[in-house]
């Protein structure tokens, strides 16, 4: 159980990688807008806001790398817990703020990997 515990949540911190990638270096390329559905202006309008949400994603990365180097069933779990439970909170909040699309790009995938940290 501990390796699917690991997978899910390594996979939910690649998932935040790509978040900051996408929005501190694509915010206002081709790739970014699209994958947020923004018009050329406001992306521009708003790249360091992005940038800054990018930064906080990169955060979470770190938590949960430094969480899964210490592994899901030692002493990385009380890492990966807080991490994912910020994980799913800020999922909860983007969805009922921004885009309900958040609660399943986000918070669910968070959620699972929780869920499976939580029992191992």
């Amino acid at each position: 159980m501990e390796m699917v515990a690991i997978a899910l949540a390594a996979l939910v911190a690649l998932l935040h990688l790509y978040f900051l990638v996408l929005e501190m270096f694509f915010w206002t390329k081709p790739l970014g807008r699209k994958a947020f559905g923004l018009k050329a202006d406001f992306a521009e309008q708003s790249k360091a806001l992005a940038a800054n949400q990018g930064l906080y994603n990169g955060f979470l990365v770190a938590g949960l790398g430094y969480g899964l180097a210490l592994g899901a069933a030692g002493a990385g779990k009380p890492w990966l817990v807080f991490f994912l439970g910020c994980v799913v909170v800020a999922g909860l909040f983007g969805a009922a703020t921004a885009s309900r699309k958040i609660l399943f790009v986000q918070a669910l995938p968070g959620a699972v990997a929780l869920a499976a940290v939580l029992a191992v």
